[in-house]
């Protein structure tokens, strides 16, 4: 979860460039975009965290298909698709103490 929540705020810091302005396409109300990657892709919500300006991001994945995506939600209710890929795996394992040999 704290991999998700580091990658998540990376993420985010996208969200915040002027270049991104012109990604607006890829951005609806939450329940639209909920509603696709379900009906499209099989993803359902598989983590969420709080990251900065009290924006909601989301991972919803597919377990039958490897896919996912990360999703941005402002307090406004826009959600944005911030990335998406395939080979998606849960992970359980424990994060291992810095300065630890793997």
């Amino acid at each position: 979860m704290k991999l998700f929540l580091t990658l998540a705020g990376l993420l985010y810091l996208l969200l915040l460039t002027p270049a991104n302005a012109q990604t607006r396409a890829n951005c609806a109300p939450r329940d639209r975009i909920v509603e696709r990657l379900n009906e499209t892709y099989g993803e359902t919500r598989q983590a969420v965290g709080l990251a900065g300006n009290n924006t909601m991001m989301e991972l919803f994945a597919s377990d039958s298909t490897g896919s996912w995506t990360i999703t941005a939600t402002l307090p406004s209710g826009l959600t944005c698709l911030v990335a998406s890929g395939q080979s998606f795996e849960a992970v359980k394992d424990p994060l291992l103490p810095t300065g630890l040999p793997i």
